[in-house]
């Protein structure tokens, strides 16, 4: 195991809150020095603690991280993947408000100050919008952003089970206490499992949405959800049907018309677009 630093702290003339970023990494060269500088780049008046927790990367992503030295927390070691290892961060972490950001995203600016100005009036869970880019940062897929931004703004449990995920993993920020009460991650889930934590997360209280961008999603071939858009459909359908006691039979068959169509577009936009299904 490798460990490097401890806390970075974020500019602020008082520190009231602390924010744990975890950020679980393997093989991400390519990318995850723009994913760190979106987080060290954030500004405002909390306590900014980030953790990176790396499988054991082969391919350059360590020497990337170890030039940032006591402004993360690393450790590399074997695991047994992206749920473990962001499970494993949280049970490091220190921070009162919680979040995660696989080591491809990004946060835009200001975007943990807002998340931090939300959860501070009362909020136990929040997210906000979320952009969609390629592998060049280039904003993409603009209908689908906005297709889930007009669900979000009409958050239900009913509609999170019927439409599908449509909540933005890498924009979304909660408190330690409704984490600590709704459990970890579970690890069975490999594509999804951040959907199964948000149903989990809806039946103890809705969440505040923020209607301004966040975040960026990176869509690219070698993402779990750009190469396999279907396996996410079939998961999510799977953790739907976990969660739907009392909406179970009218919901789940929404549910599958919903991932139906979007499987569909997307699809299509991979036709239209073959240079960009892959990044």
């Amino acid at each position: 195991m490798a460990s490097s630093g401890n806390v970075g702290a974020c500019a602020g003339s008082r520190a009231q809150v602390r924010v744990s970023i975890v950020t679980p990494s393997f093989n991400q060269a390519n990318y995850v020095e723009r994913t760190v500088e979106s987080v060290l780049s954030q500004h405002g008046d909390f306590e900014l603690e980030y953790l990176v927790i790396d499988g054991g990367s082969t391919d350059g992503t360590l020497a990337i991280l170890r030039r940032y030295g006591g402004r993360i927390h690393l450790v590399s070691e074997p695991d047994r993947g992206q749920s473990d290892a962001i499970n494993k961060g949280f049970r490091m972490a220190t921070g009162e408000i919680l979040a995660w950001l696989n080591s491809d995203d990004t946060y835009l600016p200001g975007a943990l100050d807002t998340a931090v100005a939300t959860l501070r009036r009362g909020a136990r869970w929040c997210f906000g919008e979320c952009r969609i880019i390629d592998e060049r940062d280039r904003e993409i897929r603009r209908p689908i952003a906005r297709y889930k931004t007009w669900l979000a703004r009409r958050f239900s449990l009913r509609r999170l089970l019927a439409a599908g995920n449509f909540i933005p993993q890498p924009a979304t920020f909660f408190r330690r206490e409704i984490f600590e009460q709704a459990g970890s991650l579970e690890e069975q889930f490999h594509l999804a499992m951040d959907y199964d934590l948000w149903l989990r997360f809806a039946r103890l209280g809705g969440p505040h949405f923020i209607h301004r961008p966040l975040a960026n999603f990176r869509w690219h071939g070698g993402s779990k959800t750009g190469a396999h858009y279907r396996d996410v459909a079939w998961e999510c359908f799977r953790i739907a049907c976990r969660h739907a006691r009392g909406f179970e039979h009218p919901v789940l068959a929404q549910h599958l018309a919903s991932y139906a169509m979007q499987t569909t577009i997307y699809k299509l936009l991979d036709f239209a677009h073959p240079s960009r299904s892959n990044g």
